[in-house]
């Protein structure tokens, strides 16, 4: 079991940005791909951002591309997401999840683990 749980969620106004973090505990955090998700009202949850095993290799949806970095330290078993440049848009639940696999996945049904979320809300 790999427990994880977000942090960093608020309310910031169009152009702003967060930091959101993740902290895992529970399983060797270096084993997982780490991912973000997010989930807006009436929506499907949606792949934002992946970085695979050993900080070597990130992935991105379009919508967030240049604006988003994700990154993790896995001496502090944190995977993080810096939101830069944020639209009203990107208001959402935000969520980590771990998944097995080395390289990383946007699919939202190879994630193993999940977090609870935290909220990002952005005022235009």
């Amino acid at each position: 079991q790999v427990q994880l749980v977000e942090s960093g969620g608020g309310l910031v106004q169009a152009g702003g940005s967060l930091r959101l973090s993740c902290v895992a505990s529970g399983r060797t955090f270096s084993n997982y791909a780490m991912g973000w998700f997010r989930q807006a009202p009436g929506k499907e949850r949606e792949f934002v951002a992946t970085i695979n095993r050993s900080n070597t290799g990130t992935y991105y949806a379009d919508s967030v591309k240049g604006r988003f970095t994700i990154s993790r330290d896995n001496a502090k078993n944190t995977v993080s997401l810096q939101m830069n440049s944020l639209k009203p848009e990107d208001t959402a639940i935000y969520y980590c999840a771990a998944e097995l696999r080395a390289g990383g996945s946007y699919r939202k049904g190879e994630y193993a683990y999940w977090g609870q979320g935290t909220q990002v809300t952005v005022s235009s």
